[in-house]
């Protein structure tokens, strides 16, 4: 079977360092959700403060996400999945040494972008250089990194949850530090079958034009992969960002309780991700995903029920956990390598990253505020959202995958410049 295949371990390793990007993204994310009381605490913010952090965050990452997607399609991916990772370590520098909450907002500014700009870039790589019959797992493999950057901040809060700002420097220093390294392994990265630095120089300046971004063959996928993230994303995002905030502040835990149960539950996520990627280029990929949305959906119905409670909750991370692998950004990351024309995928997967990170950061702003008045109608609201989203994944396994399958090549698409 074509999913059994092994796969090289070049391309394993530029899997590796593709997903660095998702490790990023969600440990910037998840390291200013973890840190936000106590950034609260230091710097006197109150609730709408709390909320311009979190939205500035994610407002950063969806801008970075359209520019640095189009620019790759345009100047060469590999080009820019270099040099993003480095901005992304400056930013996160800046962060770790904030003095201030002006400094913080300058360095979530620069990182946020440079996250975002890598995300579709680092995509289009690892799909660029591989094989139809590996493209599925190998992209997969990138949300693999994406529950370690999440497992990693967690655990990190846990450990540090008694250390105030010293605690909050180290959670985020870690993510400089491992921004340097990739940049490093990034620069010698050699992957099977690349053009020569002649033919991409000449290719380079040509891009792939803007037109194509408008054809039905790029607009209905790149619809149908918007709204099954954005949709599915504003309660991923939400709990990414609030989960531990919403534990102490709504089901009145402790802030080491808080960063304790997201903890727990992490390991769930990091090895069902890992099965994901064994059935990613099979069948059961999107066989699973029927029953997984299912499950996710009634994780939220139970929260949303309690009120956020604590009992409840608890109940709605086991659940979580245990669907949203099979039903969320994974699928999301795969379908739209599978859907999206070759030579836009960049720009097109830039903007529905952007567009749905653009309402991420909208809804960030007012989810303390909502939290604050209602917590029942945040709840049932992204319980909405998840109902949603499971149609449009119907939709897209029952007519966009059946599509797209004759028409994947095998092999690396090389007619978009890759230096």
């Amino acid at each position: 079977m074509a999913g059994t295949r092994p796969i090289p371990k070049q391309l394993w390793k530029a899997a590796a360092l593709s997903g660095m990007a998702s490790y990023l993204d969600a440990g910037l994310i998840v390291s200013i959700s973890v840190n936000l009381a106590i950034y609260r605490d230091s710097y006197d913010m109150g609730v709408w403060m709390a909320g311009a952090i979190s939205a500035i965050v994610t407002g950063c990452i969806a801008v970075g996400s359209l520019v640095g997607g189009r620019l790759a399609d345009l100047f060469g991916r590999r080009r820019v999945y270099n040099w993003d990772i480095f901005c992304f370590a400056l930013g996160a520098i800046v962060i770790t040494l904030a003095p201030d909450d002006i400094t913080l907002l300058i360095g979530v500014l620069v990182a946020g972008l440079a996250a975002g700009a890598d995300l579709p870039t680092s995509l289009a790589v690892v799909s660029d250089a591989a094989p139809s019959w590996a493209r599925g797992r190998l992209v997969a493999f990138t949300q693999v990194m994406w529950m370690l950057g999440i497992a990693v901040a967690i655990f990190l809060g846990f450990v540090l949850s008694t250390s105030g700002m010293t605690g909050a420097r180290l959670i985020t220093g870690q993510l400089a530090v491992a921004a340097l390294v990739t940049w490093a392994f990034r620069s010698r990265l050699k992957l099977p079958d690349e053009p020569s630095a002649t033919e991409t120089d000449v290719a380079a300046p040509q891009g792939a034009s803007l037109k194509n971004v408008w054809t039905r063959a790029a607009l209905l996928p790149m619809t149908a992969t918007f709204v099954f993230y954005v949709t599915w994303g504003l309660g991923a995002n939400t709990f990414g960002q609030f989960g531990t905030y919403l534990l102490v502040t709504v089901s009145d835990a402790s802030q080491s309780l808080a960063t304790g149960i997201n903890l727990a539950f992490i390991p769930i996520g990091v090895l069902l991700t890992f099965a994901f990627v064994r059935v990613a280029d099979s069948p059961w990929r999107d066989r699973l995903f029927h029953v997984a949305a299912v499950v996710q959906i009634l994780a939220f119905v139970i929260a949303s029920l309690t009120a956020g409670a604590l009992v409840g909750m608890l109940v709605f991370f086991v659940l979580y956990q245990l669907s949203n692998p099979f039903a969320g950004e994974a699928n999301y990351k795969v379908w739209s390598q599978l859907t999206l024309p070759a030579d836009t995928r960049g720009t097109t997967q830039g903007l529905t990253y952007a567009l749905s990170r653009g309402v991420f950061a909208v809804a960030a702003f007012f989810t303390p505020a909502l939290a604050d008045h209602s917590p029942a109608v945040l709840l049932w609201t992204i319980t909405a959202c998840m109902t949603v989203a499971a149609f449009a994944g119907v939709f897209i396994i029952r007519v966009l995958v059946p599509r797209s399958s004759g028409a994947v090549r095998d092999g690396a698409d090389l007619r978009v410049p890759s230096t």
